[in-house]
């Protein structure tokens, strides 16, 4: 019998960075909820047609990297976010996405995600600085 906190069934995948455990293997993730936040790392972090074997895996987020940091680059990262989360990410109902200029570094935009995962209706935060070029 499975307690209400076993979060196996969320799945064990490669830990992000992939890297070794102590032993000399590659690490795994210990946590199914670190795996889906892992996960959306992942798809964040990685543009359409970067992975040769799956093309539009990823976000559309680095397409921006030269834009301004303004209100309309911020509803542009909003919009690609969802997408590719809904895309990706089958185990989170995203609940809110939203993008705004980190007060202390001009050149990032924060972009925080508000998750929940499906299977246990635990609710998340994530927060992804996107790093703009000026």
């Amino acid at each position: 019998m499975s307690s209400l906190a076993d979060t196996s069934f969320l799945g064990l995948g490669w830990n992000f960075p992939i890297g070794q455990d102590a032993s000399h293997h590659i690490a795994l993730t210990s946590d199914g909820e670190e795996s889906v936040r892992q996960s959306i790392w992942t798809i964040l972090a990685t543009s359409p047609g970067e992975r040769v074997m799956r093309p539009g895996f990823g976000c559309g987020i680095n397409d921006l990297v030269f834009a301004v940091n303004n209100a309309a680059t911020a509803t542009t990262v909003t919009r690609a976010v969802r997408e590719a989360l809904a895309t990706w990410e089958p185990r989170i109902d995203v609940l809110d996405v939203y993008a705004a200029p980190d007060p202390n570094q001009s050149n990032v935009l924060n972009i925080e995600i508000n998750y929940q995962v499906r299977s246990t209706n635990s609710r998340f935060n994530l927060v992804y600085p996107f790093y703009l070029e000026q």
